[in-house]
């Protein structure tokens, strides 16, 4: 059982930014897929970003992307969520997500999850 536990989460002006990070208990996370989920109000569950350990790719959801970069960090088993130009509709619990895969990165079907962390964007 991977555990992964997220921080960074605040309450932000629009046009402000904050920087997610997600832990994970796994030793070695180079077997699989890292991503980044958000539940706002009143909507389901979407996937935000995320990167494959293995091969590096990465991916975006459309609304964020230009806004948002994930990054790893290799020696801490952490990946990261830097949201820059935050808007009122990026407000949402934001949840880390691992599952294990080689190569690509889902946008859906993950099995381990965090506990998330709320992120808040006055208008």
């Amino acid at each position: 059982q991977v555990q992964l536990v997220e921080f960074g989460g605040g309450l932000v002006q629009a046009g402000g930014s904050l920087r997610l990070s997600c832990v994970a208990s796994e030793r070695s996370l180079r077997n699989f897929a890292m991503g980044w989920f958000r539940r706002a109000p009143g909507k389901e569950r979407e996937f935000v970003a995320g990167i494959n350990w293995s091969s590096g790719r990465v991916r975006y959801d459309a609304s964020v992307e230009g806004r948002f970069t994930i990054s790893r960090d290799n020696a801490k088993n952490t990946v990261y969520l830097q949201m820059d130009s935050l808007k009122p509709e990026d407000t949402a619990v934001y949840y880390c997500a691992a599952n294990r895969n080689y190569n690509i990165v889902p946008t859906g079907g993950y099995e381990y999850w965090g506990s998330g962390t709320q992120v808040t964007v006055s208008s």
